[in-house]
């Protein structure tokens, strides 16, 4: 029939010219035993390799049975090679004490193994807010310069731009929304301390993307007071620092302010004057152990009562 397009494929030099054993051999030849020595860890990469209980269990995995799957590396002009997937597997060889890991090599752009790395450690089960904030902007700056490549960012419904098209493709494979995908790489603005609250889920996300706006000196100071008050800013505190910062009226004052107010997650305080306490505690405690020497003194106080309330009830 007419305009119908032929289901006949042409076969390729490699269908022509080898068997599928000399191709499984082919693949078989880029599969070695590298140094450790000679491997370095991805630039940049933005999952944690934590010497926890699971990595444990796969230090023994690995005693046991060795390698099972292979790493994923790619030479590099200098000769050495760079880890692209299998920074856990290369931490576990290291802890059993093995000198060698089991890799395949690649040939990738630097742009196509950060896709690969991203998509490598999704598959993990736990993964933090940190995570997934610098492997989405990095996977996204990968995509980005690859340019109009089809098979990652074509767009058959007319003229979009490349950083919108990247972000739908990347919220098609991973679940977030592209709105999502964009809170989690503001993350990245984030002083490591502020990160650090997102990551132990003592800071939610609409108030650090907020907070990601402010400069890193207010962020440094919003950090003092986050200390200082035991707690971390409300979503609302948040917008009003942001519109501060904005008018530029955000002093530390300002900030101080905002976060001494009363907040349902700020623990109750017991404020004690240095003066007073102080002489009561012998000179030769040092000023980092009074507040053990109090506690202490507490201590010794409350069961010298409950003793006189004991003797009294006779």
């Amino acid at each position: 029939m007419a305009g119908r397009k032929s289901d006949f494929t042409l076969p390729t030099l490699d269908d022509l010219f080898s068997t599928q054993e000399m191709r499984d051999d082919a693949k078989l030849a880029k599969i070695r035993d590298i140094p450790l020595e000679l491997i370095d860890d991805f630039p940049d990469h933005p999952f944690k390799v934590r010497d926890d209980e699971d990595m444990m269990q796969l230090v023994e995995s690995v005693k046991e049975r060795g390698v099972i799957t292979p790493a994923t590396v790619r030479q590099k002009e200098d000769g050495r090679y760079e880890l692209v997937s299998g920074h856990r597997r290369k931490r576990a060889c290291e802890l059993a004490g093995f000198e060698t890991l089991r890799c395949e090599v690649v040939d990738l752009t630097r742009d196509e193994a950060t896709i690969l790395m991203v998509e490598s450690n999704f598959q993990r089960s736990q993964i933090l807010p940190s995570e997934k904030a610098f492997a989405y902007k990095m996977r996204l700056e990968a995509m980005n310069r690859q340019g109009q490549r089809t098979d990652l960012t074509s767009d058959p419904l007319g003229p979009k731009s490349l950083s919108s098209r990247s972000n739908d493709v990347l919220s098609a494979e991973t679940g977030d929304s592209t709105s999502q995908i964009k809170r989690y790489i503001r993350l990245t603005n984030l002083v490591p301390e502020l990160l650090d609250l997102v990551d132990e889920g003592r800071m939610k996300m609409r108030p650090a993307v907020e907070i990601s706006f402010l400069d890193e000196d207010c962020q440094r100071d919003l950090v003092d007071e986050i200390d200082l008050n035991d707690c971390t800013p409300s979503h609302d505190q948040t917008i009003r620092m942001r519109k501060m910062f904005e008018e530029k009226k955000l002093t530390p004052e300002a900030i101080q302010a905002i976060m001494s107010e009363q907040k349902p997650n700020q623990r109750e305080r017991i404020v004690l004057s240095g003066d007073k306490v102080r002489q009561y505690i012998p000179k030769n405690i040092p000023l980092n152990q009074t507040e053990d020497y109090v506690c202490k003194a507490l201590e010794h106080y409350a069961g010298y009562l409950r003793k006189r309330a004991e003797r009294d009830a006779r």
